[in-house]
């Protein structure tokens, strides 16, 4: 994988791998080049529910208006998840984050089939955490 992946970079990679556990490790591996998300920042209001693990996500609006995402999780796997959706929406504008459809993004990877269903609703609850918060940009 490269330095910066896209969504479109890790697709292409995991239509290469020949097994889930290869897809996993391609996933842990994001999550460690995530950006650290200040300690300050992991607080009940960016707490994700719905999460089996502990996972927080917070967005900052730049001056030019695009949001950028900090997020962490305490378990490597869902800290990579983390790391996946980002591809999908960092530092892009509030309309262009609502516009990406995410469930159908993930739907390309083959996900739901082999995480387990918390893990699969976890990953549900960021999405839509996610685009609340791109709708409360939209309103402010």
């Amino acid at each position: 994988m490269t330095a910066h992946p896209t969504f479109a970079d890790l697709r292409a990679d995991f239509e290469l791998f020949d097994d889930w556990e290869d897809k996993y490790r391609a996933l842990i591996d994001l999550g460690r080049h995530l950006e650290p998300m200040p300690d300050a920042l992991k607080t009940p209001a960016t707490k994700v529910r719905g999460c089996s693990s502990q996972v927080w996500l917070y967005a900052e609006r730049r001056a030019d208006g695009r949001l950028h995402f900090l997020g962490d999780s305490d378990a490597h796997i869902v800290r990579g998840l983390v790391a996946l959706l980002f591809l999908l929406v960092q530092d892009r504008t509030p309309a262009e984050i609502l516009a990406v459809n995410a469930r159908q993004e993930l739907e390309t990877l083959g996900l739901a089939g082999h995480l387990s269903p918390t893990r699969t609703n976890g990953l549900y609850s960021m999405v839509a955490r996610i685009r609340a918060l791109a709708e409360e940009a939209v309103t402010a």
